[in-house]
């Protein structure tokens, strides 16, 4: 029995110029991870607030007190002031997460689905506002806001106020807006094409194509971005303290200005404010990986 001919390309030189099917490479042709942070900060084990508090507790254990106002006192300022920086300050700071989040979904919901518009202007237009608001730092887009944007506007001779905070809602919801409009137009052109030609083949109109087929399957692969931008802009919140808007950030330094702004009150009030969001945050992590698995596209 001869012995076996050598595969041209593996066992052998290749006696042909002909294209060769390549090993499959996962590092060639990978889009970048829009779930980087969430994923980070799902990774972490659930315990480390309590590190994070055990550190911040044992500090004046450590630590040397400069004169006579030693971290214990610190810390006794931090359990006054809790109550008053939880319910006036990172309630705050919810709320005006989910106002910016409700205001950037619909405009964003929109705003994707112009950019799959047939029409070439509307969809061009909409391509261009989502790449000049996603592209833009934040901080920027809330001073731009803040000083565009009119105190307070007369209507028929009534003086209406615009404060701080809602101009924080509105510039938060603009990166939002741009975001959730790649989310939406990602998740509709992920749906098959075959999708598409069988409903033209029952004599669908576009519009009942969009709305009783295409959009229903695209609405639980948009919920784990969805809930990963909610997370970064809860995060992202504590930006409002440099335009004014008495969030948690802005009462804990009014907090510490109280306490005569001893450098040992930095650690406790800043640290507090780490593990509460930290402790908000992460169970919306979590949660944002899980449904990412269940709901991810099995090929």
């Amino acid at each position: 029995m001869s012995a076996r001919r050598p595969i041209p390309g593996l066992g052998a030189a290749p006696s042909t110029d002909l294209p060769v099917l390549l090993p499959f490479d996962r590092g060639k042709g990978r889009t970048p991870d829009i779930y980087l942070a969430t994923r980070w900060l799902a990774s972490l084990p659930p315990w480390t607030p309590l590190l994070i508090l055990a550190v911040m507790l044992a500090w004046p254990l450590v630590a040397h007190a400069q004169g006579r106002y030693a971290y214990s006192d610190a810390f006794d300022a931090l359990f006054r002031w809790m109550p008053f920086l939880v319910f006036e300050g990172f309630f705050f700071n919810i709320l005006i997460s989910f106002l910016a989040m409700a205001i950037g979904t619909v405009a964003g919901a929109a705003l994707g689905l112009a950019q799959i518009s047939l029409n070439p202007m509307l969809r061009r237009a909409a391509w261009f506002i989502t790449q000049l608001f996603r592209n833009s730092p934040w901080l920027v887009l809330l001073f731009i806001v803040l000083l565009a944007f009119p105190f307070e506007i007369v209507i028929g001779g009534v003086i209406i106020p615009i404060p701080d905070w809602m101009k924080a809602v509105f510039g938060l919801s603009l990166p939002i807006m741009a975001n959730i409009s790649e989310v939406v137009r990602g998740a509709v052109q992920s749906v098959p094409t075959a999708q598409w030609e069988a409903s033209e083949s029952l004599a669908f109109t576009r519009r009942q194509t969009m709305w009783q087929i295409i959009l229903p399957q695209c609405f639980k692969r948009m919920i784990p971005p969805w809930m990963n931008w909610y997370a970064i802009l809860t995060m992202a919140t504590p930006l409002c303290s440099l335009l004014g808007v008495e969030e948690l950030i802005t009462l804990s330094r009014q907090a510490m200005e109280g306490e005569d702004n001893h450098p040992e009150l930095l650690v406790p009030f800043f640290g507090f404010a780490l593990v509460i969001f930290f402790m908000y945050c992460y169970p919306i992590a979590r949660a944002t990986i899980w449904l990412e698995r269940k709901y991810s596209v099995k090929l």
